[in-house]
């Protein structure tokens, strides 16, 4: 069997940035209006990013589609016709499309971050995909426990939404990871679609050579969550896990072994949290035993990374 991972674990380490209309995992950005997010987006250097992850010699490079917000950094026809709200807060510049462009000639291969549900703090369109996070009491306001939904009508017209970007950027996006796949046996694990198999069918609609992977939430050991993601969504944040080494299984499927955290003191935010010596080292220690790391790093409205994580990122590319 060919194994479709192969060139992830050669790159061994890459970048993560969470370029977002509001703070990660936040109810901001109902004050960013379309005209705004539309100057942002098309003020964003991505020729200058570029140049910084090839300096510092990053492999790969993840850059976030969009959040809680609903502003999104490409436009996407079937969001519009969905969600219905114009100005459309979907990008007129693809910003995916014209990072492949600058990263691409680099060597430096391109993946995406997209949530499994509706922007949480845009109304409108949680009410129009008909989302639900599946918590009593809401999201992010004190939600206490899972109300076992399964939201069929949701899931379908999210996996639309997904394959209309996949279709539009083909082989340009080499991979994708899906955040928020919490309640797995009430939203996925089903014989019958939507389920984890016709949601990875939706994100490989443009490139079937395409990874996947499913986000849990954070838990160590890392797991493989679903028979069909590639490799490990991995999200870890205090505790930094022994790598069991390149493969992680789940009803004999093999997953490559991956994990994702930051750099910063928290997602997107803060000075290094780390001395070069343990970034280097942990990063030595996962890519040693055949897996994947992938850290998190804060970045500036103008798509440039701070100057103190570029130095960070520049003594791992030296020593990985």
């Amino acid at each position: 069997m060919v194994d479709k991972t192969e060139w992830f674990a050669d790159c061994g380490w890459g970048v993560l940035c969470h370029w977002l209309g509001a703070a990660p995992s936040s109810d901001g950005g109902a004050d960013v209006t379309a005209e705004m997010w539309n100057r942002w987006v098309d003020a964003f250097d991505a020729d200058g990013l570029a140049s910084q992850l090839e300096a510092v010699g990053a492999p790969y490079f993840f850059i976030t589609i969009g959040q809680n917000s609903g502003h999104y950094i490409a436009p996407n026809e079937v969001y519009d016709k969905l969600v219905g709200i114009q100005p459309s807060k979907c990008s007129r510049r693809d910003l995916v499309a014209d990072l492949y462009d600058v990263l691409h000639p680099r060597g430096i291969a391109l993946l995406v971050y997209l949530p499994s549900g509706a922007p949480a703090a845009d109304p409108v369109a949680v009410s129009r995909l008909g989302w639900d996070w599946g918590f009593e009491g809401g999201w992010p306001n004190g939600g206490t426990h899972r109300t076992g939904k399964r939201l069929v009508e949701f899931q379908q017209r999210w996996e639309n939404i997904i394959r209309e970007w996949s279709i539009r950027w083909g082989p340009k996006v080499r991979g994708w990871w899906i955040d928020g796949c919490y309640f797995a046996d009430e939203m996925y694990r089903h014989s019958d679609e939507p389920n984890f198999g016709s949601l990875a069918a939706a994100l490989k609609a443009g490139n079937p050579d395409a990874l996947v992977a499913f986000n849990p939430g954070v838990l160590t050991p890392v797991i493989c969550h679903a028979e069909h993601e590639d490799y490990t969504a991995g999200e870890i944040s205090t505790a930094l896990p022994e790598c069991p080494g390149p493969w992680v299984e789940r009803n004999g499927h093999k997953a490559r072994y991956h994990v994702l955290s930051y750099l910063g003191e928290t997602w997107c935010k803060g000075a290094p949290r780390f001395p070069d010596e343990l970034v280097v080292g942990y990063t030595k220690h996962v890519t040693g035993k055949g897996g994947v790391m992938t850290w998190d790093v804060p970045i500036e409205r103008t798509g440039l990374i701070p100057t103190a994580f570029v130095d960070q990122l520049t003594a791992i590319g030296r020593s990985v």
